[in-house]
């Protein structure tokens, strides 16, 4: 049995199944395509929830893990080696994941650097921009007189999805039939732009069709339904 005992983020969220992966998050946008990875692969795991509300994510238990004190964060008792590896950024999770399991990446090296490409696109670009419109369009920004800032990101926002709607024209998911760790970090997203920032009239999202299409087979996915709901809120 792995001995976790010597992290100190388990003293705060003791493993009850200490030989799966530890999953340490918030059923937010980011926190969501870790779960939802997990449930698409099937690994054992066991998901903590890190409670914002009680400013969790500041706790020394968890700046041990991750010292950006964001969500989500993993402990892995299997990783390279079969020793325990520790590691936060979705990125750097998901494509963890993905070659741990031999799914959702492609094995050939021209497809797995073009998959990487678009996950990057959704972690520099997708995830800040939608971010920073859900701020000023349904959070404190929605009273600034100043409408320029909104503004910004919302014609940033309309570029990124004509960018993906564009892309997505011709192919069921991003890198064609296969469906892929850059599906999974870009439509919690985009379905969180639509839904809970209700910035969909906003940014015109009806004209891009492409784009709702593959958004609708994404939710559809037995694994996502699951894993948009893992850590169950408190």
């Amino acid at each position: 049995m792995p001995n976790l005992s010597t992290f100190p983020v388990t003293a705060k969220w003791p493993a009850q199944h200490p030989d799966r992966l530890q999953l340490y998050s918030l059923p937010t946008p980011n926190g969501v395509k870790v779960s939802i990875m997990l449930e698409e692969t099937g690994l054992p795991y066991e998901p903590h929830l890190v409670n914002f509300a009680t400013h969790d994510q500041m706790s020394p238990e968890f700046l041990s893990l991750n010292p950006n004190n964001k969500i989500p964060a993993i402990l892995d008792p299997h990783g390279p080696g079969d020793k325990p590896l520790a590691l936060f950024e979705t990125g750097a999770i998901l494509i963890y994941l993905a070659e741990k399991t031999g799914l959702f990446l492609p094995q050939d090296a021209a497809g797995r650097y073009e998959t990487i490409q678009w996950l990057m696109w959704q972690m520099g670009g997708i995830g800040p921009m939608f971010g920073q419109l859900g701020f000023f369009h349904k959070f404190a920004g929605k009273d600034y007189e100043d409408k320029r800032p909104r503004d910004r990101y919302v014609d940033e926002s309309k570029r990124l999805l004509a960018v993906l709607d564009q892309r997505l024209s011709s192919r069921a998911w991003i890198m064609g039939d296969a469906y892929t760790i850059a599906d999974i970090a870009v439509f919690p997203w985009v379905r969180n732009l639509v839904g809970f920032y209700e910035a969909g009239e906003l940014v015109g999202f009806d004209d891009f069709a492409n784009v709702k299409r593959v958004l609708a087979a994404f939710v559809a996915r037995p694994a996502v339904v699951k894993g948009l709901a893992i850590p169950a809120r408190a």
